[in-house]
C-alpha cells in the first residue's frame, strides 16, 4: 500500500513545487533518490581524491618490495658464500704472486739475455745479434721486445726456440722469419722475443 502511496506521489509531483529549504516534506521516493545520488558522489569523490592516490603508491611500494627481495636474495647468496669468495680471492692472489714472480725487473733482464745467449749456444747457433727494442707500455705491464739474429741449422733452430719457450720467466715469440743461405746451407732466423714486467703506479 505504501509503495502505491509513493508511486502515486511520484506521478503527481511537479519538480517546480519542489523547494530546497522544504526539503525534510518532500516524498520519500525522492529523497531516497537524493540519498542515494550524494552517496554514489561522495564515493566518487573519495576515490578521485584518495583512494587513486592511494592506489598510485601502493603500486609504487610493491615495485619497491620486489626490488628490494631481489637484493636481498643477491647479498643473501654472497652472504652464504662468503667463505667460497675469501678462498677463491686467496687462490687468485697467490696465483698473481706467481705470474708476477715470472715478469722480470729490469735489474734481470741482462740475465735473461745471457740465458738467451747460452741457449742459443747450446742448440749449436750462432747468435748475431740481440738489440733490445723501445719499451711498450700497457694498461697493467710494460712489454720489453728483444730483436734475435741468429744462423744454424734447421733443427737447431727448433731445439732453441723450444728452448726459450721453455725459460721459467715469461718471454713469448714474434714475427719470425727463416731464410735459407746457399752457400753454407745454414738458416737465418730472426725473431722478436718479448718479455714483460709488472707496471708499477710510478711506470
Amino acid at each position: 500500500m505504501a509503495l502505491n502511496d509513493s508511486l502515486q506521489q511520484l506521478k503527481n509531483l511537479d519538480l517546480a513545487e519542489l523547494d530546497i529549504e522544504s526539503i525534510g516534506v518532500w516524498p520519500l521516493p525522492v529523497r531516497a533518490f537524493l540519498f542515494v545520488m550524494a552517496f554514489c558522489l561522495v564515493l566518487a569523490g573519495a576515490y578521485y581524491f584518495y583512494i587513486k592516490d592511494l592506489g598510485v603508491e601502493l603500486s609504487a611500494v610493491q615495485a619497491e618490495e620486489t626490488q628490494l627481495k631481489a637484493t636481498f636474495e643477491k647479498k643473501a647468496f654472497q652472504a652464504a658464500n662468503l667463505d667460497i669468495y675469501r678462498q677463491q680471492m686467496a687462490d687468485v692472489e697467490k696465483l698473481f704472486g706467481a705470474l708476477l714472480a715470472q715478469l722480470p725487473s729490469d735489474t734481470e733482464v741482462p740475465g735473461l739475455l745471457e740465458d738467451i745467449t747460452d741457449l742459443g749456444n747450446g742448440a749449436s747457433l750462432n747468435i748475431v745479434s740481440i738489440t733490445l727494442q723501445p719499451e711498450r707500455a700497457t694498461e697493467f705491464y710494460v712489454e720489453l721486445p728483444i730483436k734475435i739474429v741468429a744462423e744454424g741449422a734447421y733443427h737447431d733452430v727448433g731445439a732453441f726456440v723450444s728452448g726459450v719457450a721453455g725459460l721459467p720467466r715469461i718471454v713469448t715469440l714474434h714475427d719470425y722469419s727463416l731464410t735459407s743461405n746457399e752457400k753454407s746451407s745454414m738458416q737465418e732466423l730472426e725473431i722478436e722475443a718479448r718479455t714483460y714486467r709488472y707496471k708499477a703506479q710510478e711506470d
